[in-house]
């Protein structure tokens, strides 16, 4: 048992597959860091009605949600409490038009994909490419 409970923002982002077995990148207009489509939940809002609203508002697509595939906890530089959740999702279309909070996005292999994401982004995106896989067969 911990002596203090984490206080913390939940994000959700979702690893989103093309009919091709491609996944979708975005690259973030401040730092030009690539990321996993996704954001923060909404006081009172479902978790799949969150990821897929922030999918939609990034990118304009309306992805189907599967299933979560992997949780993070951890604390950002600023040493406030995060809690990620990271979803399976596929899409029929690849058409994507991109909001403010990102200037490039790429429909990638999942090996490069998880070659350009963080560490955690990149476990998700194996997860999810797991579970595509399973799922296939």
């Amino acid at each position: 048992m911990t002596d203090e409970p984490l206080r913390a923002t939940v994000s959700q982002r979702g690893v989103v597959f093309a009919p091709t077995d491609e996944v979708l990148i975005v690259r973030r207009a401040t730092d030009g860091g690539w990321e996993l489509p996704g954001g923060r939940v909404d006081r009172g809002e479902r978790a799949v009605a969150g990821v897929r609203r922030e999918i939609t508002e990034e990118t304009t697509l309306e992805p189907e949600v599967v299933t979560p595939v992997d949780t993070l906890v951890w604390h950002n530089d600023d040493g406030n409490g995060r809690f990620g959740v990271y979803y399976y999702c596929q899409v029929n279309e690849r058409d994507v038009s991109l909001s403010g909070e990102h200037d490039e996005y790429d429909w990638t292999a999942v090996r490069e994909a998880r070659r350009r994401l963080s560490e955690p982004q990149a476990a998700a995106v194996t997860a999810a490419s797991e579970r595509r896989r399973s799922e296939s067969k």
